[in-house]
C-alpha cells in the first residue's frame, strides 16, 4: 500500500477528532447550521474541507452500513428541509449531477419515503430551500 499523502493524513486527522469528539463524522447542517446547501462556503473553506472529511468517512462507513444504518445515522443528525435531497443522494447514492440535466432528477418517490420516515416532505424542502433568508446579502 502506498504511504498517505500530507492530505490523505490532514483527512485522516480531521475524522479521528471528529469521532473522538461526535462517534462519528456529523453531516455538513450540524458544523455550520445556518448554512445554504448551495452556499459558496460548500466550493472553499471550512466548509468544503468539512465535506472532502465527511466524503471521506462516508465512503468507508457505508460499506459496512446497510440502509437501515444509513437511515439511523440521519436520525441522529436530522436535516434541516433544505438538505433533504442531499441526505436523499447520501443514504441511496443518488448521482444527478452525473446526469445530462440534473435538474430534470426525479426526487419525488424519494420525498415520499423520506416523509414516511419522518425527515419532512417536498412542500417543506421547497418551502426552506427557496427562503428569501437564504438570498438577502449579508
Amino acid at each position: 500500500m502506498p504511504p498517505s499523502s500530507s492530505k490523505d493524513k490532514w483527512i485522516e486527522e480531521q475524522i479521528a477528532a471528529l469521532l473522538a469528539k461526535y462517534g462519528s463524522v456529523p453531516p455538513p447542517w450540524f458544523m455550520f447550521p445556518d448554512t445554504h446547501p448551495y452556499d459558496v462556503g460548500w466550493r472553499m473553506g471550512a466548509g468544503e474541507s468539512h465535506l472532502i472529511v465527511f466524503g471521506a468517512w462516508w465512503q468507508e462507513a457505508k460499506q459496512k452500513f446497510d440502509e437501515t444504518q444509513r437511515i439511523d445515522y440521519f436520525r441522529r443528525w436530522p436535516p434541516p428541509p433544505r438538505w433533504l435531497t442531499w441526505m436523499m443522494d447520501v443514504i441511496w447514492d443518488l448521482e444527478p449531477m452525473d446526469m445530462a440535466d440534473p435538474e430534470a432528477f426525479d426526487y419525488s418517490p424519494y420525498f415520499a419515503h423520506t416523509e414516511k420516515l419522518g425527515f419532512g416532505s417536498q412542500a417543506e424542502y421547497d418551502q426552506d430551500i427557496n427562503d428569501s433568508r437564504w438570498f438577502e446579502s449579508k
